[in-house]
């Protein structure tokens, strides 16, 4: 089996893979279902109400961050992930059942979106670090790659799905649907070889775990630049579902097809540079830094495009981007952190990345609803090039670096003064990535 694919040779991860894979067609599908129904079923193409349901889906992973990571070193990971998975499905069907009776309303998609930001919230380190168990310790990075794949796989497919279901049969069928599709995550749990998981450690039950967690993240200084970097970006430039359902309505004048379309167009970007993240064996902290550059670069060419078509291939760069991003930040992390507080790092990854939304969605909402959509992806590109030129020179500086260039095969290389800084200097060394000698000088 190929590098890309190897933890695809374990039998506990393909059950994993398979399962998520099936469950998270389904939340996208609610994703484009869920926005396409504030914005013109029960608003009047208010950007700002689907701010508010966006943030109010994330605003739990801003309060239960740290002790969801608690609750995820200390308990049987995979028990806990069924009681979640079924709480999202039994979500889905509530929130269908409500729209196919008529009876839905604003608060209501509000307080389901809140209901289940808290489920995720939950859910969230648990899933991520639970990986640890399906596959040995050096096919960790492969196997993140891997689920990111599954997750933009399903990207691919799943609006537009939704798009089409709910041109043919109406909204609250695609919430339906995605409440059947926690049953293939559950019952992969449920089948997986108990004899054939890695062993995790697990925290003993103490006072102050909370406060450790933060402790051991405030040592880590690569670890708080990466959590700076994507909450900013996260924040402002990854609402999609929003600044697509804006540019498709006003921009564009189109209906649920087009932007069911646009998020699959956007998920070719991001399933191409999940594959490429799945490949890697060592991520440096070069890789987020410069995936968030060209986010923030491709991200604002895509907002300048001035016909759908234009704007579709444009979003393929901002896909590729942002999934680089997220996914060589995640790897890394999960990586580099010690396996006992690796619930507790990823529930504050967690926390910055998920819970940033709500502080971001309803600005770019709000600005969407009144400068425009086009100005709604803008801030987020502005956003993105600040903060990652900002982190990289800060990173330059707080090691010391010194960049040589080399004549013979052209590239740059960081090199280190010999001193203390990390235990993990060797991942942190920020090599500039080659590039070629424009002039082309001896």
């Amino acid at each position: 089996m190929s590098r890309t694919f190897a933890s695809l040779g374990y039998y506990n991860y393909r059950l994993w893979f398979a399962g998520a894979l099936v469950s998270n067609v389904g939340t996208w599908m609610q994703r484009v279902a869920q926005d396409w129904l504030v914005l013109t079923h029960l608003t009047d193409d208010s950007g700002v109400a689907v701010g508010i349901t966006t943030a109010l889906q994330f605003l739990p992973f801003l309060l239960l961050g740290p002790w969801a990571g608690v609750i995820a070193d200390r308990v049987d990971q995979r028990k806990l992930l069924i009681l979640t998975q079924t709480a999202a499905g039994a979500l889905g069907l509530g929130l269908g059942a409500l729209v196919l009776t008529g009876n839905a309303t604003l608060w209501q998609v509000y307080a389901f979106a809140f209901a289940l930001g808290v489920v995720g919230a939950i859910d969230t380190p648990a899933r991520q670090t639970y990986v640890a168990a399906l596959v040995p310790p050096d096919g960790l990075s492969n196997a993140v790659g891997l689920n990111a794949t599954a997750f933009n796989g399903a990207r691919l497919i799943g609006p537009a799905i939704a798009g089409l279901t709910v041109a043919w049969v109406g909204i609250g069928w695609v919430f339906i649907i995605n409440g059947l599709t926690f049953v293939a995550t559950v019952l992969s749990l449920m089948a997986m070889r108990k004899s054939e998981l890695w062993h995790m450690d697990r925290a003993p039950r103490e006072p102050g775990q909370v406060k450790e967690g933060l402790r051991y993240v405030r040592g880590r200084p690569e670890v708080i630049v990466v959590m700076i970097v994507v909450s900013t970006v996260a924040a402002f430039g990854l609402n999609f579902q929003m600044t697509s359902a804006l540019m498709a309505r006003v921009a564009f004048g189109l209906g649920p097809e087009d932007y069911g379309l646009m998020g699959s167009v956007l998920a070719i970007g991001s399933l191409t540079g999940a594959l490429a993240a799945a490949r890697r064996k060592h991520i440096r902290l070069r890789l987020p830094l410069g995936a968030a550059l060209l986010f923030g670069v491709s991200s604002a060419v895509m907002a300048a495009m001035p016909t759908y078509e234009l704007y579709m291939v444009a979003s393929v760069a901002v896909g590729f981007s942002a999934l680089t991003m997220l996914t060589s930040a995640n790897a890394l992390i999960q990586t580099t952190t010690e396996p006992r507080m690796r619930g507790r790092v990823m529930a504050l990854y967690s926390m910055i990345l998920m819970g940033s939304t709500p502080i971001g969605s309803p600005i770019v909402g709000w600005i969407g609803e009144e400068i425009g959509p086009r100005w709604a992806i803008g801030v987020g590109a502005i956003a993105a090039i600040v903060v990652s030129i900002g982190a990289s020179m800060w990173a330059v500086r707080y090691w010391n670096m010194e960049i040589t260039y080399h004549r013979h095969r052209p590239h740059f290389v960081a090199n280190y003064p010999s001193q203390e800084r990390t235990r993990d200097d060797a991942l942190l060394r920020l090599r500039a990535q080659s590039v070629e000698d424009a002039s082309n000088q001896p």
